[in-house]
């Protein structure tokens, strides 16, 4: 329930739009009970033939209520609905705010459709959290009681009546319902789940499954699924109807016992036979109060479910703790001069959870003021872990790194972040155009700015010939563009950070090695200043670098120069005998 009570203390804010609509809703049915029960009156009234003054009351009352309804349910609607959406964005901010510190470190235990249906499916399955399960109760309450007390100006026993059949269509067809769904609105919102995550997976590996002919089979899998799915839906439409049906007896039974009630009384004097229609059609229309109860337990576990779906989203706890989430740039940037700082290493180990190996051991080297350093070595290697563990994804617990002599992970993950510029082997690029791809990187950039970025990444003039240029269009993650173009349209972006530490990652795999070669001497030559780390296993870029680190199996096995490293003639030199391929860079 955890999750329930999180959404409960998000709409504490809302209280007095959710009192307003709460009124509003019971004026609303008041109005209808008054027009139900003022035009009976009135009919029985006028078949008495009295004079037209001793019917006016009731005209204008019936005038009154029918307006008034009209109006009521109006605003009614309007309010309910306001507050609803209100505390959906409310929802939808505050698990955004949730998810962020989560990246990537956490996210990666969560599959990308399932996180997509507890972003927008569970989060807009809260719109009936104050609709259909809050609100109707409440509400049936405050009519009981209001009704009930005019009722009692007639017999006392009335009330007792009312309340008998308000108790059975709200509270006994709810019990049953909830027996005879055996969990439906559960089904449903974890069938709906698998189902998105199965849709994103066959979207996204459409290529590899066509190309090993598991289409069918996956389809397949798709629809056991939908099936299920579609089970789920049906049986919670059934219930529904079930449900209808359900209050219409219980509702009319109510009437009924209410005519035959007031009959008696008639007979026995107690009652004027011109309230009879006035007391059995308003007890009838009372029962609007109640129409969504029947289902409100169903209503209530479906969104109980996605709640606690949001909720672990909301309690997971990030891989490095925002604790310094109101330290400012300016604060941060006493620490750090505008100029490259040094980052040194010490006796890092790193492993991702506990129990499992390290996948780095020792690691210590110092990358001095405008260092160029270069790291290489086989896959697993840990290569890239130490790119995680510099950007702060993830928190290391033994050794240091440190920043100017400052101690990475006592900064603030974000603001440690602005220091490292860096360009991956797959960067993500948005559907989005060419400059809003690049403006990402510094929104306050110019035109010329972008430029120059894009000359330097020698893709300018491939933007130019675009239809649109730099307003193009350039698919999700870049797909109207080559491996090559992505990369360097990525690295464009990360010389707009002007960061003073560069990381390339693998950043020139795609391109040629003409292009790759110029490409490097170009960010070289233009990072002189800056601090620069080439992860990488294409080997002749690392004769252009200061040092080169080798890493095998989580520890730093040889480091020196490139030449110094060949003439060794150990784990390097076999990288660079294998890498036949990258020799071509030489010759051209």
């Amino acid at each position: 329930m955890k999750g329930f009570q999180y959404l409960i203390r998000l709409m504490v804010p809302y209280r007095r739009r959710i009192l307003l609509a709460l009124l509003m809703s019971v004026l609303a049915i008041y109005s209808h009970i008054g027009l139900m029960a003022t035009a009976a009156y009135l009919l029985a009234r006028a078949a008495l033939q009295p004079p037209m003054m001793d019917l006016m009351v009731a005209i204008v009352g019936v005038r009154f209520f029918g307006i008034g309804r009209a109006v009521l349910r109006y605003l009614e609607r309007y309010f309910s609905h306001d507050v609803t959406f209100r505390i959906l964005s409310q929802i939808r901010v505050s698990v955004y705010e949730a998810i962020e510190p989560l990246a990537p470190a956490r996210l990666m235990y969560f599959k990308s459709g399932d996180l997509l249906g507890r972003i927008v499916g569970d989060v807009e399955a809260q719109k009936d959290l104050y609709l259909r399960v809050l609100a109707p109760p409440l509400v049936a309450v405050i009519v009981l009681l209001g009704y009930g007390i005019f009722l009692a100006a007639f017999d006392q026993r009335l009330p007792f009546i009312l309340a008998a059949f308000f108790l059975l269509g709200g509270v006994g067809i709810p019990l049953v319902i909830k027996a005879l769904g055996k969990d439906a609105g559960k089904r449903k919102i974890t069938e709906k789940s698998q189902l998105q995550v199965q849709t994103l997976d066959l979207i996204q590996g459409m290529s590899e499954l066509i190309s090993f002919g598991q289409e069918e089979s996956f389809l397949e899998k798709i629809k056991t699924t939908q099936q299920r799915y579609s089970s789920a839906q049906r049986s919670y439409s059934r219930l529904e109807g079930l449900s209808g049906a359900a209050l219409g007896v219980v509702s009319n039974l109510g009437m009924w016992v209410v005519l035959v009630f007031g009959v008696i009384l008639i007979e026995q004097g107690k009652l004027d036979g011109v309230y009879l229609g006035m007391l059995t059609l308003g007890v009838l229309s009372s029962f609007e109060t109640i129409e969504a109860l029947p289902m409100s337990l169903q209503k209530f576990d479906e969104t109980r479910v996605a709640a606690e779906r949001l909720w672990e989203l909301k309690e997971s706890k990030p891989e490095v703790p925002e604790t310094l989430r109101t330290s400012t740039a300016s604060a941060i940037d006493s620490v750090f001069p505008s100029y490259s700082p040094v980052l040194e290493i010490s006796q890092l180990h790193f492993r991702y959870e506990q129990g499992e190996p390290y996948v780095l051991q020792d690691i210590s080297f110092k990358v001095p003021l405008k260092g160029k350093v270069g790291i290489v070595g086989p896959s697993g290697a840990g290569k890239s872990s130490l790119v995680q563990l510099l950007l702060r994804f993830w928190d290391y617990h033994v050794g240091s790194i440190k920043l100017n002599g400052k101690e990475l992970k006592t900064i603030d993950a974000a603001q440690a972040r602005h220091y490292f510029g860096v360009v991956t082997q797959k960067t993500h690029l948005f559907n989005a155009t060419v400059k809003e791809n690049l403006l990402l990187a510094s929104p306050q950039a110019t035109d010329e700015e972008l430029y120059e970025a894009c000359r330097k990444a020698k893709i300018h003039d491939f933007i130019l010939s675009l239809p649109e240029g730099y307003e193009s269009k350039i698919g999700e993650e870049g797909l109207k563009l080559s491996g090559g173009q992505r990369q360097r349209l990525a690295i464009a972006r990360v010389i707009l950070t002007n960061a003073p530490i560069l990381i390339l990652d693998e950043a020139t795999t795609g391109l040629d090695p003409v292009t790759e070669r110029d490409v490097i001497e170009e960010i070289l030559d233009l990072m002189k200043d800056r601090t620069i780390i080439v992860i990488s296993h294409h080997l002749p870029i690392m004769q252009k670098l200061d040092e080169v680190l080798v890493f095998n199996e989580g520890k730093i096995a040889e480091r020196g120069t490139h030449q110094e490293l060949l003439n060794e003639g150990k784990l390097y030199t076999k990288l660079w005998d294998r890498a036949d391929i990258f020799k071509s860079w030489e010759q051209v």
